[in-house]
């Protein structure tokens, strides 16, 4: 993917926003960036949109910008030239979407059948959405028509929410999401920067799905190993379960190394929903990764280790 568009992916939840006044766009996306969520996608459905661009273009420049609901080639012009880095359109209109790209923007039109799909794809449109996803058929139906069209890659907006993102974002073929439950508009009229901020946060964190794998202990030979391992055993009442390098304990709970491995006293390992979005949001919050320790299977991330220790530990995330 293009770096605009592998960024999305890795923010994964892309706030849908129709600003009423100008005055409200800086100190939302301010909250929105204090949650974690560093992107929107700004509606021309409402008069102020260009400015409301513009103005958080100039003012919060970390934020990823995208214009939504983009009817015209008019509009794309006056949002890419205000600091949209990519447009997204409610339905698919061959002419603005030629025009888009064209010039050399990102475009994201808005489909609803594989015919509409496919004519996007053959156009150049890397990414396009699906909308109003929920109404049509939801992730049902994206994995009937990805099985067909595999290298189709989708944003979902349309009945998005905190209940259902990972049933979206669980499927690989969907890059991201767009909605507006962590920004009510309600809460953007009163001004409730702080609530937003905080809603932002647990939409990270339900996103992320961030739980404890398993503890490894480090042993210096087969023999400390299995003392270990039995000891823990007998006080959990769990089975003990030998392998090749390491002995587990109950469902893989405990893992006793037989011999010393990373980390002082062992590992610990935080399983996530998605390897790629973890170390993009949690280097955010100030944690740095051993890229060299990136595992990948099938095209796939699947672990990685922090850079640093806690305690004496290892910490590695690990794909659920």
């Amino acid at each position: 993917m293009n770096e605009v568009m592998q960024r999305v992916y890795e923010i994964g939840i892309i706030p849908v926003i129709a600003f009423n006044s100008v005055d409200e766009a800086v100190p939302l996306c301010k909250a929105l960036v204090a949650g974690g969520l560093p992107a929107a996608e700004v509606t021309f459905r409402t008069a102020c949109a260009e400015e409301c661009i513009k103005k958080i273009h100039d003012e919060v420049p970390e934020m990823l910008l995208g214009a939504g609901t983009v009817l015209t080639c008019d509009q794309a012009d006056r949002a890419m030239a205000a600091g949209a880095t990519f447009i997204v359109a409610p339905g698919f209109d061959p002419n603005v979407c030629q025009h888009v790209l064209d010039k050399g923007g990102i475009m994201c039109p808005g489909t609803s059948s594989a015919g509409e799909m496919q004519q996007a794809m053959n156009m150049g449109c890397e990414v396009i959405k699906f909308f109003p996803a929920e109404a049509n058929g939801g992730v049902g139906m994206l994995k009937n028509i990805g099985a067909a069209l595999k290298t189709a890659k989708w944003m979902c907006t349309g009945g998005v929410n905190a209940k259902n993102v990972n049933d979206y974002l669980g499927y690989d073929q969907i890059v991201a999401v767009g909605g507006t439950w962590m920004c009510k508009a309600d809460k953007i009229k009163a001004g409730a920067w702080d609530e937003i901020t905080a809603m932002c946060k647990e939409a990270v964190d339900v996103m992320l799905g961030l739980e404890l794998g398993h503890i490894g202990i480090n042993s210096a030979d087969d023999k400390e190993a299995m003392a270990t391992a039995n000891a823990l055993g007998a006080l959990l009442n769990k089975k003990v379960a030998e392998g090749n390098s390491s002995i587990f304990v109950g469902s893989k709970e405990f893992e006793i190394m037989k011999k010393p491995g990373r980390g002082a006293h062992g590992h610990i390992a935080i399983k996530c929903n998605n390897i790629d979005r973890a170390v993009y949001h949690l280097g955010r919050r100030g944690i740095k990764f051993d890229m060299d320790s990136m595992v990948t299977k099938n095209g796939k991330h699947t672990a990685i280790y922090f850079a640093d220790e806690i305690a004496g530990f290892a910490i590695h995330l690990v794909q659920k």
